[in-house]
């Protein structure tokens, strides 16, 4: 019989997928673990228990949260929900706006800001940009190109892979434009075609092949011409897909109808995208070819113009960017989900994006030995985190990457390349995430839960979702004003201490005593297992040998309750209460040290973590390292 000692010093590689429990080689697995659920790990190598939820106002339903930061000091949450957007500052609601965008629409919207303007594309409705003039005052209208009439400045283009021939007849009242073959929809009704020095503006549809007209200009008429070009954009043909800044240029990437082509306007003139004779000023217009036709996802300015295709990322390049000097690459053939817009987000020079297989974090880095950019896989250990996400966004400050998945949960990443530190874990609620958005140094989450869905925000402080707190100067026992909690069994600390769970109704509790401070809100737990040892690893345990837990020590930091299981299940699991003992009435103080406990019986299971950490108190709880003592028989 051999004893053995083995000290876990970080969590820095995360939550491994369950693929790995026989990996004991693996760098990882020292520092990984088998569980972690609603902490986050520090870049310096310790776990703790999430920031819980604050509850900031009730959407009107489904959406999306996209940051808007005009300045560090006047920043804004904007939720997009079914035909609106409500914008939120500090906390509050300040304004609502009307748009176009329906609840359908949202999981496809694209974005990027200039200034006091919002730029917001889709591929199905007209693109529009949301303008800021103060905190209360926000307007949404569909972009404007420079220019009127023959000198209009959105793109123009020939749509087929052989361009059809137009005639103008103006023997009829109205006028006609027709085809020679089958190219008009109903949607054309309203798109003004350019042909030859005239403007041409379809104003009845009679078939596939003939529109009614005005005629604005002269043209060859009665004959068939192919000279002639309609907006690259256009309700018949579809609307920008994505769009970004870079080298003070305005890019659109794709359209629905012309989902491979990248459009550039010319510099510092944001809405003219005419082509003239290429000079360094012109606009830029070109096609991505390759063995496929790959939508355009994301265009993101980076080091680079970079462009994320449903088939491969590509990489534009030009000092400056002008019609001689642009030059386009493929670097790596991943390819971004067709299903889903992920914004790509940058981390440290590195952007991050979600893969097209729904199972991936790749890293798109530039190796400046290889002068190309590479893609490596941050999920690669902890697949099983991440499912179809949704929405993604950084927090800078805390240096955690949040993916918002199909399933409602939130896979985070504490990313620190630098430190080579890739942890996951899982955050988990009362409920389902939909959409994640760092502003400023806050992070706000959009939840449906109770048949409701509500804006909340991590809020360090706070121990439980969905939560509000309150204070009076004089103790009482009743606190309303939590209907969004109706019917919903909360977790309730009054003046610092845990007491009874309630149950709101009317939109209140009440209290077995009265309290001056209340925190209320969903409990969640927090989960902490470590990976099982094995026979050559890091534990040193053994395959089908009989082990017994000694004893365990943890430091703590900052930690009032520790609750461990230790493997007699959790109705007798340890739990450690820091400070005096016999004061009940009194919050537990935080504690800073090791904290041992001591285990009895020998388990044959060989992949059942020696001890775990499941808490729903409402409590903080940091864990630097652990210590364990264990028997393993010969």
């Amino acid at each position: 019989m051999s004893k053995l000692r083995q000290t876990k010093t970080n969590f820095t590689a995360g939550e491994l997928a369950p693929e790995l429990l026989g990996r004991g080689d693996l760098a990882a697995y020292e520092n990984g673990a088998a569980r972690l659920r609603n902490v986050f790990i520090q870049p310096t190598g310790g776990v703790h228990r999430r920031a819980g939820l604050g509850h900031i106002d009730t959407a009107a339903g489904p959406g999306r949260l996209v940051s808007f930061e005009f300045n560090s000091a006047q920043v804004y949450l904007l939720v997009f929900t079914h035909l609106k957007v409500d914008v939120y500052m500090d906390g509050a609601k300040v304004a609502t706006v009307t748009t176009p965008w329906t609840e359908a629409n949202l999981v496809d919207i694209d974005w990027t800001q200039s200034a006091d303007t919002l730029l917001v594309v889709h591929p199905t409705v007209a693109p529009q940009r949301i303008t800021r003039t103060s905190h209360t005052a926000w307007s949404v209208a569909t972009w404007v190109y420079d220019g009127t009439g023959l000198s209009a400045a959105h793109p123009w283009t020939q749509f087929g892979v052989t361009p059809a021939s137009m005639l103008v007849y103006t023997h009829f009242t109205p006028n006609e434009i027709r085809c020679n073959v089958p190219y008009f929809t109903p949607e054309h009704v309203g798109t003004t075609f350019r042909f030859q020095g005239a403007l041409v503006t379809a104003t009845g549809y009679i078939g596939t092949q003939r529109l009614q007209c005005t005629v604005e200009g002269s043209c060859t008429l009665g004959t068939y011409i192919s000279d002639w070009a309609e907006p690259a954009f256009n309700a018949a043909r579809g609307w920008p897909s994505s769009v970004t800044f870079h080298q003070d240029r305005l890019i659109v990437g794709g359209s629905r109808d012309l989902p491979n082509h990248l459009w550039m306007s010319r510099p510092g003139r944001f809405f003219d995208f005419a082509l003239g004779t290429g000079l360094d000023d012109d606009a830029i217009h070109f096609e991505i070819l390759s063995d496929r036709v790959d939508g355009i996802r994301h265009v993101f300015s980076g080091r680079h113009l970079q462009v994320f295709t449903t088939g491969g990322e590509w990489m534009v390049t030009g000092e400056p960017l002008t019609p001689s000097t642009v030059q386009l690459r493929r670097q790596t053939r991943i390819g971004a989900p067709a299903s889903q817009r992920v914004p790509p987000r940058d981390v440290d020079g590195a952007t991050l994006f979600a893969a097209a297989s729904g199972r991936e974090l790749r890293e798109f880095l530039y190796a400046d030995a290889e002068q190309a950019y590479q893609a490596a896989d941050l999920a690669l250990l902890a697949r099983h985190l991440v499912s179809d996400p949704v929405d993604m966004d950084y927090d800078p400050l805390r240096r955690l990457v949040h993916l918002v998945m199909a399933d409602g949960s939130i896979a985070t990443v504490t990313n620190f390349r630098r430190e080579k530190v890739t942890a996951w874990t899982r955050q988990e609620t009362a409920g389902e995430f939909l959409s994640v958005a760092v502003v400023g140094t806050e992070t706000y989450a959009l939840v449906a839960r109770n048949g409701a869905v509500n804006v909340e925000v991590f809020e360090d402080g706070l121990n439980s979702d969905s939560a509000l707190t309150g204070t009076a100067a004089t103790a009482k026992s009743t606190w309303s004003g939590l209907a969004h909690l109706n019917g919903m069994t909360v977790k309730v600390k009054a003046d610092g201490v845990e007491v009874d769970d309630a149950v709101v109704s009317g939109g209140s509790i009440t209290l077995a005593y009265p309290a001056q401070a209340i925190e209320v809100g969903l409990p969640f737990t927090h989960i902490v297992e470590p990976l099982p040892p094995l026979p050559d690893g890091p534990g040193g345990g053994g395959n089908g040998r009989q082990m017994r837990l000694v004893r365990v020590s943890f430091r703590v930091l900052d930690t009032p309750v520790l609750h461990v299981d230790t493997g007699r299940g959790p109705t007798a699991a340890s739990f450690k209460r820091f400070g005096p003992s016999g004061v009940l009435d009194a919050p537990p103080p935080p504690f800073t040290g090791d904290v041992t406990v001591r285990a009895v019986g020998w388990q044959r299971d060989s992949v059942r973590p020696l001890w775990s950490i499941s808490q729903d108190t409402p409590h903080p709880c940091c864990v630097l390292s652990v210590t364990t003592e264990t028997k393993v028989t010969d």
